[in-house]
């Protein structure tokens, strides 16, 4: 895997997106589990993943009264960053079009990417390559790049499209690791499910936790 570019305050950089799938609790577990590990994020959110935490979540994203792309990025930066108690400059969150972020180019884009949760749409789009947003484009560089690119589908049952897509990243490098938890170690409340998709992640970014002990450790 290629050296992170990330910068000396920070362990690594990681990009994080959170699309429309079900499952937002994912996405922002993680967000807060990084940046308590001393990871710089970059976070992309996608107009489908805001409806899908509005709905899912008890959390109400700011957002400018006017409308202004740039007032309410800047904003949901703040009201991330104030919420998981990150340091600054540890957490950047990007607009859907923002070509000039780093995710957006194979010369400054961190070495690893998690789009979770991963809608079917997502999944499609970075399949094909279509790169119709910046999510869209962050997947596909990391994926010309040959850097690593975690994908967390929650959906149920599957299309042979959703199958097809899925494989078709697999033979590309990606990982998919759906939002699958077990419950061989008796979990008690939601957030242990979540817990558990959350720690096979930090597994597969090659970081500690102690979220959930690995099988045998129990």
């Amino acid at each position: 895997m290629p050296q992170d570019v990330t910068t000396n305050a920070f362990n690594r950089t990681v990009t994080v997106a959170i699309t429309g799938a079900s499952g937002a609790q994912y996405g922002l577990r993680l967000v807060e589990c990084l940046l308590a590990q001393n990871c710089k994020v970059y976070l992309l959110l996608s107009r489908a993943a805001q409806v899908v935490i509005a709905t899912e979540t008890n959390i109400q994203l700011p957002s400018a009264e006017d409308g202004n792309v740039e007032t309410t990025r800047l904003q949901q930066q703040q009201f991330f960053s104030e919420r998981y108690c990150a340091k600054p400059d540890q957490l950047q969150l990007f607009s859907r079009e923002d070509w000039f972020s780093p995710v957006a180019s194979g010369s400054s884009s961190p070495a690893s990417m998690v789009i979770c949760p991963a809608s079917g749409g997502t999944i499609s789009a970075v399949a094909s390559g279509a790169s119709n947003n910046l999510i869209e484009r962050a997947a596909d560089v990391a994926l010309k790049e040959r850097r690593q690119l975690i994908l967390v589908p929650r959906e149920t049952p599957y299309s042979q499209i959703h199958l097809e897509n899925m494989l078709k990243l697999t033979q590309m490098g990606a990982v998919v690791l759906p939002a699958s938890p077990g419950f061989y170690y008796s979990p008690e409340k939601i957030e242990d499910l979540i817990d558990f998709i959350v720690a096979r992640i930090l597994d597969q970014l090659g970081l500690s936790q102690e979220l959930m002990p690995r099988w045998g450790e129990h």
